[in-house]
């Protein structure tokens, strides 16, 4: 499974302060592929297995209490979410977030200590609260991405049926499966906020203007009140794009 979150969304979402200049074309490797080896390759190589399982399982039982397709798909998606994030993203994107606010301090002039140095650092003064700090908004994130992606593809997938006249049980074709799923993915993005939410609890950046002892309220208030509402959607653009993607390889090819 592809990891999804590169620094040019991270410099997006991170705060909401960066000016659109730092938001540029230009590739370097080094930079753009910031907390791949190993963070991102472990939860890459975890994540898609652990959502395949648990929200087939969860799906199915929905279905056997009666549930139709959208509202199994919601369950399914959401405790495929959940699993997920407590799983394996918790610490792993905490410590991809680390690695980005790194570079940053590097670029400063700041030499910063390894990656491992800073886990290490982090679990010896925080243990594994610290290392999965923002944890529960990435379960937030996780769980309202993947009820919907589930549950709008589901409810799109009815309403192809209804076009093409399959209302019957007939399975729907490659082409409806993508384009149900590209529907949910696509508008799964209402939840850009937590993701925002959760890079901001996640950053190592010093701010005297930042709270302390960041909850998930207390970053919501921080971020709206520096802002607005503006600085909940950044990087929305390319969070569609991201939604579309993930939901048409778990939900359209994980049914085929």
């Amino acid at each position: 499974m592809v990891v999804f979150l590169d620094v040019s969304e991270q410099k997006q979402l991170t705060r909401g302060l960066f000016p659109l200049k730092d938001l540029g074309t230009d590739f370097h490797a080094s930079t753009d592929y910031q907390g791949l080896i190993p963070w991102a390759w472990i939860e890459a190589s975890t994540k898609g297995a652990v959502l395949l399982f648990v929200a087939s399982e969860a799906e199915y039982y929905a279905k056997t209490f009666g549930a139709g397709n959208f509202v199994s798909g919601i369950a399914g998606g959401m405790v495929g979410g959940v699993a997920q994030a407590y799983a394996t993203m918790g610490f792993c994107t905490c410590m991809k977030t680390v690695e980005i606010t790194q570079h940053k301090l590097a670029a400063q002039g700041v030499k910063p200590p390894s990656t491992f140095a800073t886990f290490a650092d982090i679990y010896r003064k925080e243990g594994i609260r610290g290392i999965n700090k923002g944890v529960n908004a990435v379960a937030i994130r996780q769980t309202t991405n993947w009820g919907s992606r589930f549950g709008l593809s589901r409810l799109a997938e009815t309403g192809i049926r209804k076009v093409t006249g399959k209302e019957d049980g007939q399975k729907l074709n490659g082409y409806e499966k993508v384009i149900a799923s590209t529907l949910g993915g696509g508008l799964s993005a209402w939840n850009q906020p937590i993701e925002v939410i959760r890079v901001e609890m996640q950053s190592k950046t010093v701010d005297p203007n930042r709270p302390k002892n960041l909850t998930v309220g207390k970053t919501f208030s921080y971020i709206y009140s520096t802002n607005g509402l503006k600085g909940l959607y950044r990087g929305v653009t390319p969070r569609i794009g991201l939604g579309v993607w993930q939901t048409v390889c778990m939900v359209a090819l994980g049914d085929m």
